[in-house]
């Protein structure tokens, strides 16, 4: 499969609220929204958020993310990431990583680009430290449901 990424636009919101299937999913994805994901509530994070980004393969958009912080020569962090279920475990998240760090890099000269996972999202804490991302540290949430979880922080240092 052939990908590439772009901005967001408008009309790719309904597609993107699609792609989280359970109140767990979004909450990896977007722990401060309601599930179901309304085009409301993401519109107005990508409008508080920095460098949102789609991947695009075969005509479809596959995955989105964006930078939650974004300052110009220091840190960036990555935010709402989420890949539609039907491409996931095929590479589809590693290309959105590797582009958001190369975003990072070029457009806000990022010395260091960092990420959080929840402990329950065993796919993305295996992606992560694959793509350089080490951990530094462990926050205590509360999860939609209202359960203790941790949340791993990593980043990168770019040299």
């Amino acid at each position: 499969m052939h990908l590439t990424h772009r901005p967001v636009q408008p009309d790719d919101i309904p597609a993107i609220c699609s792609f989280p299937q359970s109140p767990d999913e979004l909450f990896y994805m977007f722990p401060k929204a309601t599930y179901p994901l309304t085009p409301a509530q993401l519109s107005d994070a990508i409008a508080q958020r920095s460098g949102s980004t789609v991947v695009e393969g075969n005509g479809k958009i596959l995955a989105f993310a964006n930078f939650y912080k974004a300052e110009h020569g220091g840190v960036c962090a990555l935010g709402n990431v989420v890949v539609v279920p039907s491409v996931r475990g095929l590479g589809v998240a590693r290309y959105l990583v590797s582009a958001m760090i190369e975003l990072a890099r070029q457009q806000y000269a990022a010395t260091e680009m960092w990420v959080s996972c929840f402990n329950h999202n065993t796919a993305g804490l295996l992606l992560y430290p694959q793509l350089g991302f080490v951990p530094f540290g462990i926050e205590e949430r509360q999860a939609w449901n209202g359960t203790r979880v941790a949340l791993v922080q990593m980043r990168q240092v770019f040299s």
